[in-house]
């Protein structure tokens, strides 16, 4: 399989603080990838980088083949690459149909598909984005990111303060679009367990660098990989 994303060493942060250190990895496409770690090791950093929203200290990016380094979040995100941050971002005063709408791109998802996928949002398209409750405006964030048709698709904590029901529901989709759709994705999450079961591989970050790169199912095999990293975090 191509690579579709490479980085290599490489470093950034935020103003004059610089949060990762010569960071390499690659992901071919129809790959997923786990992003793992403690709070504060620097994985929102890695994914803000790859959008180019943080200050890069050196290396490089690539995407599909390009050299996406100097181009802007617009022109990334016009090439292919889809996020859905911590905070959504949704558009609160539009309409469910409105926000999925509004950042169109052709391809194979539509409004029709985003619903299909999350039944929810069918039921609750008229409603305002802040009309729905947080594990509906998460799966709005997700849906929204589709109807940009990406290529790699980002996703931070998506499951992070929702109820149990409402995160097995999110994992389903992510699972879907992952082994059935094929869809490359990078997810940070804090339950391990059960990222690395929907993953093709994972890394860990440890104070802005990668300590551990395998393939997920290795460690679901060996769960004291994880545990020397992250303790009760891969649990």
């Amino acid at each position: 399989m191509a690579e579709l994303l490479t980085v290599e060493r490489l470093s950034a942060g935020y103003g004059e603080a610089i949060v990762l250190f010569d960071i390499d990895l690659s992901l071919a496409e129809g790959r997923s990838l786990a992003l793992l770690g403690r709070n504060g090791v620097g994985k929102t950093t890695l994914v803000n980088s790859i959008i180019g929203v943080t200050r890069r200290r050196g290396g490089k990016i690539a995407f599909a083949g390009r050299d996406i380094t100097a181009a802007s979040p617009e022109q990334r995100a016009h090439a292919g690459i889809g996020w859905v941050p911590q905070e959504r971002n949704i558009f609160k005063s539009l309409t469910v149909l409105e926000n999925l709408t509004a950042v169109a791109k052709p391809g194979p998802w539509t409004t029709q598909r985003v619903f299909a996928m999350f039944p929810r949002l069918a039921e609750r398209k008229t409603n305002l984005g802040n009309q729905l409750s947080g594990g509906e405006q998460q799966m709005l964030a997700i849906g929204r990111a589709l109807m940009l048709n990406p290529r790699l698709l980002l996703l931070d904590e998506p499951t992070e303060g929702l109820a149990p029901i409402i995160v097995e529901e999110l994992l389903r989709a992510l699972k879907r679009l992952v082994r059935e759709e094929g869809l490359s994705a990078i997810v940070i999450e804090q339950h391990a367990r059960k990222i690395l079961e929907l993953t093709d591989e994972a890394i860990v970050l440890e104070r802005g660098r990668v300590v551990l790169a395998a393939e997920s199912a290795e460690l679901l095999a060996d769960p004291s990989r994880l545990e020397r990293h992250l303790g009760l975090a891969a649990a």
